[in-house]
């Protein structure tokens, strides 16, 4: 007994953590310190920083701690070549932005070949909202029961499907519900931001589901500079055909695409979550957390009734407003940007529509390259936005991030008032469209983070299904209150955001540094303790 305490006493503790802040939620209030004590033995740690991003010493790996969590595991591992190809596989599926730009380009179009009324254009746009908002609480509450994967997978073949079978369609009803479908199917895509997320580590998270926002971007612009190349000779059928390239190469992408380890862990599947981390930490090169794989299993997942617990209540309310007033607010500037250059300023845009009234409603006008060049600019302010959201959000946390987009925008909103000229026109509504597009990136980022995973993809899905409430609510303010009154519609947009900076403001959880939640239950990861070899004192 005594020869084991001797050499109990000769080996050095020493304890390490990451520099930077905890994985642990700063409302815990629970010191990251732990120390043993030991009558007789030296129980002082040392400590053991680690730089940003960096992998935990082999040596370091959790010995002496005989369990580890998802979450430990994954800041372990830290961010490499895997996450790197998860990004590309991700941005393939979000590049479904391509389904949504094409509304713009294909309205004219078959308005001039169909010689369709303005109403039928216009629902042509509304069916494909309408298909969103009713899927995205269900893919959401798919993808919480049967996996991130299964959900996301299912919701890209559908898109994929009715996407390239709408290129055929003979006669305006079969479009109409083909679309419908399509964006059906475009109800789920939110969910690869879920799947996303849960492989990243804490430190990692806010930049990369920001980046993955860039695919969004750039779908967009691919599909205008598509549609140059193609609307000319091709048609719009081909169009059609053609933006479905993303989607059908994340199909054939979809074999390498592995399940959350964080799901398997909740629906018991700890064997298939281990292999799913060993595979990671296999291909970053960094070594596993020592000792047996544990976490809470909880069969009872995707309930709207947990949304609602006294602890998500408010958050689960603030946000769907938040997201409401975000698609809201960005698909009405959307709009309005068309009538503002069109007219000139605000105050010439009462004369203008006093002359469209005056033209038949089957005046028909194809788009011109001029056309095409302009909605390349107006997508190209997506990017700044993406990038000034990048540098503050981790600086001033996610809630101050979309506050201060939105006062941006709603700022932006009433300098409108104003007799400007063109190009201060065009440089206010691209800083309002910039801010605006941030903003909804944000929410992306803080709404997979506030969850637990039991209801991550359902709380993001019921989310998303808001802002398509507020996107089709939007054409009745940016077009039909906009004949009655320019200074009006300005007004409810800016004091819709208003309200979003107060509801964000409001938020009563802070997902700034903090671990991803793997339960209803606050656990949020720990402070990773080794042993390594020095010159004992």
């Amino acid at each position: 007994m005594e020869e084991d305490l001797f050499q109990l006493k000769q080996l050095p503790v020493v304890k390490f953590r990451r520099t930077g802040e905890s994985s642990r939620s700063e409302e815990d209030g629970i010191s990251g310190e732990h120390e043993v004590q030991i009558e007789g033995v030296r129980t002082e740690l040392e400590p053991v920083e680690l730089g940003d991003g960096a992998a935990v010493p082999k040596e370091f790996a959790n010995p002496t701690d005989d369990t580890f969590m998802v979450e430990d595991a994954v800041e372990a591992i830290g961010f490499g070549k895997f996450q790197w190809k998860l990004s590309v596989i991700t941005g393939l599926a979000w590049a479904n932005a391509m389904e949504m730009m094409i509304l713009s380009i294909l309205a004219p179009q078959l308005h001039c070949e169909w010689r369709l009324p303005s109403w039928q254009v216009a629902l042509l746009t509304s069916v494909v909202f309408v298909g969103m908002m009713s899927s995205s609480t269900l893919w959401g509450n798919i993808s919480d029961q049967y996996g991130r994967k299964t959900g996301l997978k299912i919701s890209v073949l559908w898109t994929l499907y009715y996407g390239i079978l709408s290129g055929f369609a003979p006669i305006y009803s079969w479009i109409l519900v083909l679309r419908g479908l399509v964006g059906f199917g475009i109800g789920g895509v939110p969910q690869s931001v879920t799947l996303y997320a849960e492989f990243l580590p804490m430190k990692a998270r806010a930049k990369c589901i920001l980046l993955i926002e860039v695919f969004w971007a750039l779908g967009t612009v691919f599909e205008v500079l598509l549609a140059v190349v193609v609307m000319p000779t091709l048609g719009w059928r081909w169009l059609l055909i053609l933006s479905a390239l993303p989607l059908l190469l994340f199909a054939g992408l979809c074999f390498w695409l592995p399940e959350s380890a964080r799901y398997d862990v909740l629906s018991g599947n700890q064997e298939k979550a281990l292999a799913t981390l060993k595979r990671i930490a296999t291909e970053n090169g960094a070594p596993m957390p020592l000792g047996k794989l544990v976490g809470s299993r909880q069969e009872d997942r995707g309930k709207m009734r947990d949304l609602f617990t006294p602890h998500f209540r408010w958050t689960t309310l603030l946000l769907w407003f938040i997201w409401f007033s975000n698609a809201f607010s960005y698909y009405g500037l959307v709009l309005l940007t068309t009538e503002l250059f069109q007219a000139g300023d605000v105050c010439s845009i009462s004369s203008r529509r006093q002359e469209v009234k005056a033209k038949c409603s089957l005046t028909c006008e194809y788009l011109t390259e001029e056309d095409y060049t302009d909605l390349l600019w107006t997508t190209l302010s997506e990017f700044p936005g993406v990038l000034v959201t990048l540098w503050i959000i981790d600086r001033i946390g996610r809630k101050k991030t979309m506050a201060l987009s939105f006062l941006v925008f709603s700022f932006c909103s009433l300098l409108l008032f104003l007799c400007v000229g063109r190009n201060v026109l065009t440089v206010l509504l691209f800083i309002a469209r910039a801010f605006i597009s941030g903003g909804f990136q944000a929410a992306y980022v803080y709404t997979p983070e506030v969850y637990p995973t039991a209801t991550r993809a359902l709380g993001l899905g019921t989310c998303s299904g808001m802002a398509r409430v507020g996107a089709l609510i939007t054409p009745f303010i940016a077009q039909v209150m906009l004949e009655s009154s320019v200074y009006l519609t300005l007004l409810v947009y800016s004091g819709c955001c208003l309200l979003a900076a107060l509801a964000s403001c409001f938020l009563p959880i802070e997902t700034k540094g903090r671990g991803l939640q793997e339960s209803s239950h606050k656990e949020w990861g720990q402070e990773m303790v080794g042993r390594g070899s020095h010159s004992p004192g």
